[in-house]
């Protein structure tokens, strides 16, 4: 019986009887090409017009056999490169060619794996002996990492250390490819923006930031002169204190509050406090009416003077006050307001 030949490598498969005297060398050509299966490495140079075909010759070394494929060559339109229909394996290739033009690498009567106009990266894909499928698992994702420098996303090495460089447009999306997090860079009109967003609506803030500073979670400036711009309404939540005889108000975490008072009450100093604050309290009446509201020290009226509270059940006063770093500074007061 003669020798036959594997489906997808090529090795010789020696048949019983064949071989006497060369079976070592038939074995050492097929332990060669395993190990060029394996481990071997390939530069392909493309031809300008029509790509490229890989070899697979029966029982002997060629370039379609190796693990590693580096396509090179300056290419003039689209190229295709070429394996058989019935090879089953798996393959790292990387597209080192020149010119903004396609490449795919696919079977000869299947489909196959295409690298944009703009991709130079590198690609682990197989073959199931119809298509060549890409596995997704290499795609240029980061470019290069070195030790004491900075990886970079989507281009080449930056220069700064520790930073992560997102290309112009690009960004960080979910499973859902709803954009998340965008870092967007317009030379041509010159708009530069980092946004966090929510594709839910309804549902929690996309954003929470804890600062190094307990009493600011977020800090947002501008780079020269520019002002922050909101184009939706920003507020802060109407955040009800806790009744009692003595009141806490955390300024940080409730800076527009109120209170309903149900008997004579004082106010503590405000915790959380940051120089240069506005805050608002609403100070509301119960149905009974005529309560107090003693305020602490740390709080300025004018003329050094607490205000009166309305006495009318269920009427509001509204005051509004600024940190100056020590003092909470009155701004205004609206007294005896209807509040429905």
């Amino acid at each position: 019986m003669p020798n036959t030949t594997s489906t997808s490598l090529k090795l010789t498969v020696q048949a019983t009887g064949e071989n006497s005297g060369t079976w070592g060398q038939f074995t050492n050509t097929n332990i060669l090409i395993l190990e060029q299966a394996i481990g071997g490495y390939a530069p392909v140079t493309l031809n300008e017009t029509t790509g490229a075909t890989l070899t697979f010759s029966n029982g002997v070394l060629s370039n379609g056999k190796n693990q590693v494929i580096k396509l090179t060559g300056t290419i003039l339109n689209a190229v295709n490169v070429i394996i058989p229909d019935s090879i089953e394996k798996t393959y790292i290739v990387e597209n080192a060619t020149t010119g903004a033009f396609t490449v795919t690498f696919k079977t000869s009567s299947g489909t196959g794996v295409t690298w944009s106009t703009t991709d130079k990266g590198t690609k682990l894909v197989y073959s199931d002996g119809t298509n060549v499928v890409d596995t997704e698992f290499v795609d240029n994702a980061i470019t290069e990492v070195v030790e004491d420098t900075s990886p970079e996303l989507g281009g080449d090495l930056d220069t700064n250390s520790f930073n992560i460089k997102f290309d112009d447009a690009k960004g960080i999306r979910d499973n859902s490819d709803n954009e998340q997090l965008i870092f967007q860079s317009n030379t041509t009109t010159a708009v530069n923006y980092f946004e966090i967003t929510n594709s839910q609506t309804g549902s929690d803030p996309a954003l929470s930031v804890a600062g190094s500073d307990t009493n600011v979670g977020l800090n947002i400036s501008t780079k020269g002169t520019g002002l922050v711009k909101f184009d939706n309404a920003a507020y802060n939540a109407d955040f009800a204190l806790t009744d009692g005889a003595t009141i806490d108000w955390a300024v940080n975490t409730s800076p527009v509050a109120k209170v309903t008072l149900e008997g004579n009450r004082t106010l503590n100093a405000p915790t959380g406090s940051a120089s240069g604050q506005f805050v608002s309290l609403l100070v509301i009446q119960d149905a009974t009416g005529s309560r107090t509201l003693t305020f602490n020290a740390v709080y300025e009226f004018a003329s050094d003077t607490a205000p009166t509270l309305t006495t009318t059940a269920d009427k509001g006063d509204l005051f509004v006050f600024r940190y100056n770093g020590t003092k909470w500074l009155e701004v205004g007061r609206n007294l005896n307001l209807t509040l429905s």
